[in-house]
């Protein structure tokens, strides 16, 4: 497999790496530009200031969480799936089906609809199996 960072793959790493900024930026937003004082974002305390926080924008930082949870599995099956020659279009389908599906998981959390979450998040899970054994071949 030759490798560009113009393939679906590597945009879907950058997309996957860059869901928890997104969500912790979500999470932090309506504190942003008040005094800490009257109850703006507090960069010198950020985890007491979001452990604060409630509603959507307290499961937008635990989406955060769960966004880096997933990020290194993602990465290293990805990695390792190209190792072992994996076909790229495949391993692109793949990759994109999993960040559609780590994105809906994401608002279906901030929405705080918790199964379609769970079922969502293991839907991506299996999809991630399967980057994982894409680049194996039958014996």
């Amino acid at each position: 497999m030759t490798g560009s960072f113009n393939s679906v793959v590597h945009w879907c790493v950058l997309l996957a790496a860059l869901m928890p900024i997104i969500c912790a930026g979500m999470a932090k937003s309506h504190g942003f530009g008040k005094p800490v004082s009257e109850g703006g974002y507090d960069n010198g305390m950020p985890r007491q200031w979001l452990a604060g926080q409630s509603g959507w924008r307290a499961r937008a930082n635990a989406a955060q969480s769960n966004c880096f949870e997933a990020l290194p599995f993602f990465i290293g099956a990805v990695a390792m799936s190209q190792h072992a020659g994996a076909e790229a279009a495949r391993l692109d389908a793949l990759a994109a089906v999993y960040v559609m599906l780590r994105v809906v998981y994401v608002g279906l959390y901030i929405a705080d609809q918790a199964n379609a979450r769970s079922l969502v998040w293991s839907l991506a899970l299996v999809t991630n199996i399967a980057i994982l054994f894409s680049g194996t071949t039958p014996a």
